[in-house]
């Protein structure tokens, strides 16, 4: 029997839920574009300053603030640049005094979301690099967070509300207050998520909001589509619940549409390939949310009112509800497929463990919808009293889930999902090792545990050419009792040395050392460390 026990089993779940929420989210935030390579390397030596730079990303990027980091720790803005399919070639303006530099770069992603970084490179010998700050700002993530809670709750609650008042309630006056309320809290959340968008993209803080350049720069990404559709959507809504009655149904149709398009029109489902199928996904994904927990609140307060559009109501909702959650449903594992990948993932991600809170919220509403589906809608329907309430009450509880539902969602702006993440690690990890006898160009791929093919280009102290007669990778992990792994290189002609059929059986920093035979007489053994990813 479901009564006010699970009211407050799921305020309880509520609140546990935002608790999970802020600890996943507590790594610095990430985007869904992953750099994959860098021209120079993170950490190269150079003997002179190049004439350009370059970022590849595993997605098209358009860059947003490009600065490079004197030794002094003067910063100079980079304006000059190519977009080259998924690189960004940067100009470099000035020639570079010796000592570590630091280019720190923020670019958006096709999916609209901002990334960052930076990487450390030398002239001459290397210095204490420069301090550029990658603290994460709460305010601004905290207030991102809430305008998206904020803009679901006016398209899904506000959007759908005013469809399931039209189509469902036929005009009924039940949760028409709420649905309005939730309306204007997404148009009020709608324009201000576009601001935080400008904020976050361009990296500044909260008190920077009212500068023209922060609204530009969120209307020119992908999330610019998403606002404005959102915008039309919440219009239509409004409009269907305060213009001419026998235009309520088309015009609260096409508002349910519009929340689909604007959910479709950026974001990490909607940017991952192949987009023939996550956009359509994401749509139906969205029109299915809107339809159910639009008409909730409505539903939920004509039963603990009793007022006579209640049984019509609950028999229209019950009718179609089950095909609308099988699509919702289909169209949910076509985007966790295409997300996740690999079950792995699901624990060793933030992306993976959010999508794991939402999985568990949801088995606990559809245990509760389907109670009220199959024991207590056939009762209400009749008119028993009791059951109305019981029913009331349920719906009561799957509203506090479904809020609970749109906190996870929104913490997923801050995650890379793991198909991002796997196109980073299958790209190579890169070390340039520099001695005055010797120095070498290192690159290991995958740059992570497991398989890999080592490369290396071996030279003189002084970058001249090196015609060694002998290669030797040493690859050491003393922390974990790994004996050293020590294989000699072939070369393959180009130039390079390299090491086939190399395992390496844990992620973490690894030692490596290269051994260079240079005569039968000469041994140089250069090293230096190497974080092999997971």
């Amino acid at each position: 029997m479901v009564s006010n026990p699970f009211s407050r089993v799921a305020g309880g779940l509520l609140a546990v839920v935002m608790l999970l929420i802020v600890m996943a989210s507590a790594s610095p935030a990430c985007a869904h574009a992953a750099l994959i390579k860098t021209d120079p390397a993170d950490g190269a030596v150079l003997a002179q300053a190049p004439a350009q730079f370059s970022l590849t990303f595993s997605e098209p990027v358009s860059p947003l603030v490009l600065t490079l980091v004197k030794p002094d720790g003067t910063p100079v803005p980079l304006t000059a640049f190519r977009l080259s399919d998924q690189t960004v070639e940067i100009d470099n303006p000035q020639d570079l005094k010796s000592g570590t530099h630091v280019l720190s770069w923020r670019v958006i992603s096709s999916d609209g979301h901002p990334v960052g970084g930076s990487l450390l490179f030398s002239i001459g010998a290397p210095t204490e690099p420069p301090v550029v700050s990658e603290a994460v700002d709460w305010p601004q993530r905290s207030a991102i967070w809430f305008g998206k809670v904020l803009l679901y709750i006016g398209l899904f609650l506000g959007v759908g509300g005013a469809f399931a008042l039209a189509w469902l309630a036929q005009g009924g006056p039940s949760g028409r207050r709420f649905v309005v309320g939730a309306i204007l809290c997404g148009l009020v959340a709608a324009p201000a998520s576009l601001g935080l968008q400008g904020l976050d993209a361009l990296g500044t803080p909260l008190s920077h909001l009212a500068q023209p350049v922060i609204w530009r720069t969120g209307l020119d990404t992908s999330f610019g589509w998403t606002v404005l559709a959102a915008v039309i959507a919440l219009g239509l809504g409004l409009l269907s619940l305060a213009g001419p009655r026998v235009a309520a149904k088309p015009v609260a149709l096409a508002g349910l549409a519009g929340v689909g398009i604007a959910l479709a029109a950026s974001g990490h489902a909607s940017g991952a390939e192949p987009q023939w199928l996550t956009r359509p996904m994401v749509f139906l994904h969205g029109v299915g949310i809107a339809f159910w927990a639009g008409a909730l609140v409505p539903l939920g307060l004509a039963l603990k009112g009793q007022s006579s559009e209640v049984a019509p109501f609950l028999r229209r909702f019950s009718r179609m509800i089950v095909p609308v959650v099988a699509v919702l449903v289909a169209a949910g594992i076509v985007l966790a497929v295409i997300q996740v990948q690999t079950l792995a993932a699901l624990v060793n991600t933030t992306y993976g463990k959010l999508l794991l809170i939402k999985l568990g919220l949801l088995v606990f509403l559809f245990t509760l919808a389907a109670v009220n589906r199959w024991k207590l809608t056939a009762s209400a329907e009749a008119g028993a009293t009791e059951v109305q309430h019981r029913l009331a009450r349920s719906i009561g509880a799957e509203m506090l889930i479904v809020l609970a539902i749109f906190g996870v969602t929104a913490g997923w702006r801050f995650t890379p999902p793991p198909r991002a993440l796997a196109i980073a690690a299958a790209q190579p990890v890169s070390v340039h090792i520099h001695t005055l006898q010797a120095m070498a160009d290192l690159s290991i791929t995958p740059g992570h545990a497991g398989p890999v093919v080592a490369s290396m280009i071996v030279m003189t102290g002084d970058f001249g050419p090196l015609d060694a007669k002998e290669v030797t990778l040493v690859l050491s992990k003393p922390d974990s009792g790994i004996e050293p792994l020590k294989r000699i290189a072939t070369k393959p002609g180009d130039g390079s040395w390299r090491v086939d059929n190399l395992v390496i059986p844990v992620p973490g920093r690894w030692t490596v050392r290269i051994d260079i035979l240079v005569s039968d007489f000469e041994m140089v053994k250069i090293e230096a460390p190497v974080d092999i990813r997971p």
